[in-house]
């Protein structure tokens, strides 16, 4: 099977076009009459409305439900390789914008549909980057991709994923590798929030960490100066160490993985944190649900808490369940908040709406009979934007209240 020097038409169901004429980038099978089961992974097609009028252009990955993920809303333009450096070199050009680059800190390079790369997310922690891909049809593409980042940003070493979950749903084979070889074998060093922090780009998760959450990080450490705080799903201490840095009394951080903790606590030591001036920090594994009961029966309470669980919904069919989860999370911790503490509440879950969660904690009050004040109804560090036409990329929630 090979690819056709042109792009094959693939039709719609009848009244089938709509999102596609709003620039939504993602085409599931179920909405094609033409589904292109026959084709080659990486096949450029255009996507044609039932009637046969053309409405975008895309890549097929006859393998996963998402079919065809658009990439071009107008016919004059070329899906090629030249296509795929002009959106990276935008991308990067779009992160200049709130100021210079820092050497020795960490962005978001690529964030996926928000920039318009479905499929391709890029992280840069200092001088390596860590990129993952998620659509398996860009791997056609792969190496002039990784060869105009690694150009682009003078990246010393790249390291490619494609996580299981994600191999999986595309029908592709998992990635865990170095770009040409060239690794870096200790973990890499970056600055944030005035810390000195580390990743570890093969082994960590994701792209290797969590950089969307650092400008909340430091606004909820605000809130925090002189208090007890609770930070649960702690994974590599991001709330809690920034939070000890700013002056907060005391803080402990839960997470259900020890190998997490232990980057913690070693950046507590990196960073001469946990001692005199700053308060006293300590961690502890286990299951948040579990941790914050247990908490609660023994009496323990919090001048603030700190939520920040991974993704609860996978897709439109877990919102109920997820709602439930959050619902109880958030439960549990205002039991253990005196009147005038903080919560931060966090949602990462893409297909949980803004007004949905707020709606959740507006029924945690009520079950509890607590009035809870929002301070701060924040999202993500501005490198990671929002596609107005795809609003699943709308997806972090950090909301900064007070309980009453």
């Amino acid at each position: 099977m090979t690819y056709s020097d042109t792009p094959v038409p693939l039709r719609l169901k009848p009244s089938r076009q709509f999102p596609f004429l709003a620039r939504h980038p993602w085409v599931h099978a179920h909405a094609l009459a033409e589904t292109g089961h026959n084709l080659k992974t990486g096949q450029v097609v255009d996507l044609l409305d039932f009637d046969g009028n053309w409405v975008a252009r895309g890549v097929v990955n006859p393998g996963s439900r998402l079919r065809v993920r658009l990439y071009a809303f107008d016919a004059n333009i070329e899906i090629n390789e030249h296509h795929w450096q002009s959106r990276m070199d935008a991308a990067i050009a779009r992160r200049r914008l709130t100021g210079p680059l820092d050497p020795q800190a960490a962005e978001r390079i690529v964030f996926s549909e928000s920039d318009l790369l479905s499929g391709l997310i890029v992280d840069r922690y200092a001088d390596c980057l860590g990129v993952q891909f998620t659509a398996g049809a860009l791997l056609r593409w792969q190496q002039p991709i990784l060869q105009h980042l690694k150009t682009a940003l003078s990246a010393r070493a790249i390291m490619v994923r494609v996580d299981e979950k994600t191999a999986k749903h595309e029908g592709i084979e998992p990635q865990n590798e170095w770009f040409e070889g060239v690794e870096q074998q200790e973990s890499v060093l970056y600055r944030e929030n005035g810390l000195q922090l580390a990743v570890d780009l093969h082994a960590g998760q994701k792209t290797g960490g969590y950089l969307d959450q650092r400008l909340n990080h430091l606004a909820a450490a605000q809130y925090m100066k002189g208090r007890s705080v609770l930070d649960v799903c702690c994974y590599n201490g991001g709330f809690g160490l920034v939070a000890l840095k700013e002056g907060a009394k005391s803080v402990l951080g839960i997470d259900s993985s020890q190998a997490a903790l232990d980057h913690a606590q070693e950046a507590v030591t990196r960073n001469g944190l946990g001692s005199d001036p700053h308060g006293k920090i300590s961690f502890s594994q286990g299951d948040c649900f579990d941790e914050l009961k247990r908490l609660g029966d023994e009496g323990q309470r919090f001048d603030a808490i700190v939520l920040d669980p991974p993704r609860f919904a996978g897709s439109r069919h877990q919102v109920d369940t997820a709602l439930r989860a959050y619902r109880r999370l958030n439960s549990l911790a205002v039991d253990l908040l005196p009147p005038g503490g903080v919560l931060v509440t966090c949602s990462c879950s893409g297909r949980v709406s803004r007004s949905e969660f707020l709606n959740m904690l507006l029924d945690v009050g009520r079950r509890k009979r607590r009035d809870l004040i929002v301070l701060e109804n924040r999202g993500p560090a501005p490198d990671h934007p929002c596609a107005i036409s795809c609003p699943e990329s709308d997806y972090l929630k950090c909301i900064i209240a007070e309980v009453q």
